[in-house]
């Protein structure tokens, strides 16, 4: 009976001795979690230059200037903005258009030729047993309105070339900061576990 007494007291007092001891150990934990070097709280912490969060500043002509170059010469404004890789895009795009339009001002005018050789009352020896003068008279109107949408295609691909430089210069200078952020979101509804679709904006003030 005395052996069970005793082993009892000895087992009560292991057990607040362990609990003693944690409650040391999670006091000592958290003094040094609120001064971790053994100071005040008024210690002065410096941050590195390296480390502080640099914003670049924003050029309200970059755009102007972009569209500009691009204006003067297609593909520089590409080059201003550093994307090498659109300017042999953009010479080939304006390429292709001024190809084709070079290619039926020609095709028209032999067409044309042949069919005033034959109004003046001569042989046509090219479309001669090929084309009848009807045939001369609509392959002119084709020729002239192929030429014509393809010089439209080329000022319009000269035109985009220009957009693309100022949108371009635009985006360079767009704000990516995690305090201003526009995000889409997916979630799904626990109660009748349907998916809806959201968008999320963040907008923080320092």
């Amino acid at each position: 009976m005395t052996n069970k007494v005793l082993i009892t007291v000895f087992s009560v007092l292991l057990c607040f001795s362990a609990i003693a001891q944690e409650g040391k150990e999670e006091q000592k934990i958290t003094k040094e979690k609120k001064s971790p070097s053994a100071k005040s709280d008024d210690t002065l912490v410096i941050i590195p230059a390296d480390s502080a969060l640099t914003r670049k500043e924003i050029d309200p002509l970059r755009p102007a200037k972009a569209a500009f170059y691009s204006a003067v010469l297609p593909g520089l404004g590409q080059a201003y903005n550093k994307k090498y890789w659109k300017i042999p895009i953009v010479y080939a795009a304006i390429g292709t258009g001024i190809y084709f339009y070079t290619d039926n001002n020609k095709q028209y005018k032999r067409v044309r030729e042949a069919y005033k050789r034959r109004l003046a009352g001569f042989e046509d020896d090219e479309f001669q047993g090929r084309l009848t003068d009807d045939g001369l008279r609509e392959a002119q109107k084709s020729f002239r309105r192929n030429k014509e949408l393809s010089l439209l295609i080329t000022f319009g691909l000269y035109a985009l070339n220009i957009v693309d430089a100022n949108v371009d210069a635009h985006l360079l200078q767009f704000n990516v900061d995690d305090n201003l952020s526009f995000k889409p979101h997916y979630t799904i509804d626990e109660f009748n576990n349907k998916g809806r679709v959201g968008l999320t904006m963040n907008f923080k003030l320092d």
